[in-house]
């Protein structure tokens, strides 16, 4: 019993090696984020194989669609996990009590915003993106039934970035757990024995991600020894959610940026055909995963210096910052080695089509080098915003997105037009990608080094110095 209560108790990351807490904050987070990302996977797989692959290439297409629908809720997610840690850090109950409650009220007034205003707009964006005729209605459904079912995810987002802020990375794994296995079973009972399709699809994830944020919901409310869950907390909160929101809108935007940015790019993967479009999908499951270590490693240093700034324990915020970095680009190395040996039968999971599994191999060696440097990227933007710089992250994210990735992308197809490839060059999509990964990690190094964090941080001189000589 021991055990299991310290297993499942806030994590206190301002004391101990910053390493080994990073690292031990991060597991569990890992294993989550990779739960979640079986969502999509699983989704890909069961559609592929029990549907078709003009229906995989469906369900893609409707992918970054649905991202920019929640970008909202993943910019609250940010900033509730900041102000949480900072909070938890300085061992304020008050203020961590009055942060939930504002975090839980906003999201309702997110997503009721969302399912009233998501479904007049799919459909008018689907057009925009060239979306071709045979996927366009089942990627209407697809996102349509995504978005009335919106509640489930955006508070499942919410409050797993306030249990994250607490240092509980153990619960909201557990719960993921649980909704991964409900997701699978109903993907395979609505697909394969209901033939519902791409809509069958989407309600199971629906469903799974509604029974995740209730048991997140339920963890929170029997955690009294950290803060208080009570009514007057949902409504007496206006400073709290002006303070989560202000963090959390560049973060926010950042995730819009991305998001419009894999949209645009996703106009020109459309124009290359249903073949590159079910590809794409191929590769970007198997991305998923292999970016997760970056995100988590992210996450994680955003939770560790929201902590150790709120104690005033400066000194360990820029010792962290150069372990978890470290730890996070050779836990990347080994999953790139893994994935170039046995990238053929991972692709062939999704699909029967050879034609396919050699494209979608061949599109995803070209991305593998960049994963590596996208942890320097994360784990040092992860820094910035746990101290509540969200804006320095922001602005690379903007540069590294509009004025890198999608012009290259562009420029490179257009630049390579011949009478046998009238679209250009496909792999156009993946090289601007990984091009803006290396030059966003040499940005963020920079700007990190350059120390605005620690102004917005309020870090004295002598930190400031001491951290230059080091």
């Amino acid at each position: 019993m021991n055990f299991l209560k310290k297993l499942f108790a806030p994590i206190d990351m301002t004391v101990g090696n910053p390493g080994k807490q990073i690292v031990a904050f991060t597991i569990p987070m890992l294993i989550g984020n990779i739960a979640q990302q079986l969502y999509n996977t699983v989704d890909s797989i069961i559609v592929g194989r029990f549907v078709g692959d003009n229906a995989l290439a469906a369900v893609g297409s409707a992918g970054p669609i649905f991202n920019l629908f929640l970008v909202l809720f993943i910019g609250i997610s940010v900033g509730a996990g900041i102000v949480v840690s900072q909070y938890f850090g300085a061992r304020d109950r008050d203020k961590i009590s009055r942060s939930v409650g504002a975090c839980i009220t906003v999201t309702g007034m997110s997503v009721l915003f969302i399912m009233v205003v998501a479904p007049f707009f799919i459909k008018p964006l689907l057009g925009l993106l060239n979306t071709p005729e045979t996927i366009i209605d089942s990627c209407f459904f697809y996102l349509l039934i995504l978005s009335l079912g919106a509640a489930g995810p955006a508070y499942f987002n919410i409050l797993s970035g306030v249990l994250r802020g607490l240092g509980d990375s153990v619960s909201a794994l557990i719960y993921l757990l649980v909704s991964t296995v409900i997701n699978i079973v109903l993907d395979y009972v609505f697909v394969a024995y209901f033939n519902l399709g791409v809509g069958g699809v989407a309600l199971a994830t629906v469903i799974a991600q509604i029974i995740s944020a209730i048991l997140a919901l339920r963890k929170l409310m029997i955690m009294k020894d950290v803060f208080d869950f009570k009514v007057e907390y949902l409504r007496k909160n206006g400073e709290y959610i002006k303070h989560i929101v202000s963090l959390g809108i560049p973060s926010g935007v950042t995730q819009m940026i991305f998001s419009l940015s894999t949209i645009v790019v996703q106009s020109l993967t459309n124009s290359f055909g249903e073949v590159f479009i079910a590809a794409n999908v191929m590769v970007m499951r198997v991305d998923g995963f292999a970016i997760l270590p970056a995100f988590s490693f992210g996450a994680a240093m955003t939770t560790y210096a929201g902590q150790n700034l709120g104690a005033m324990k400066l000194d360990r915020i820029h010792k962290g910052a150069k372990e978890g970095t470290i730890i996070a680009m050779i836990t990347s190395a080994v999953i790139v080695v893994i994935i170039y040996f046995t990238g053929h039968s991972l692709m062939s999971i999704f699909t029967k089509t050879e034609e396919l599994v050699e494209l979608s191999y061949d599109m995803l060696c070209i991305l593998l080098p960049g994963y590596v440097v996208f942890e320097i990227t994360q784990c040092l933007s992860g820094v910035m915003r746990g101290v509540g710089d969200t804006v320095t992250p922001m602005w690379i994210s903007i540069i590294n997105t509009i004025v890198i990735r999608v012009p290259i992308a562009y420029t490179w197809a257009y630049l390579t037009r011949t009478p046998e490839l009238p679209n250009g060059d496909r792999a156009c999509i993946f090289y601007s990608l990984l091009i803006a990964w290396c030059i966003g990690a040499l940005l963020t190094f920079v700007t990190y080094k350059m120390g605005f964090w620690k102004k917005k941080a309020g870090v004295t001189e002598e930190f400031v110095e001491s951290n230059i000589n080091a």
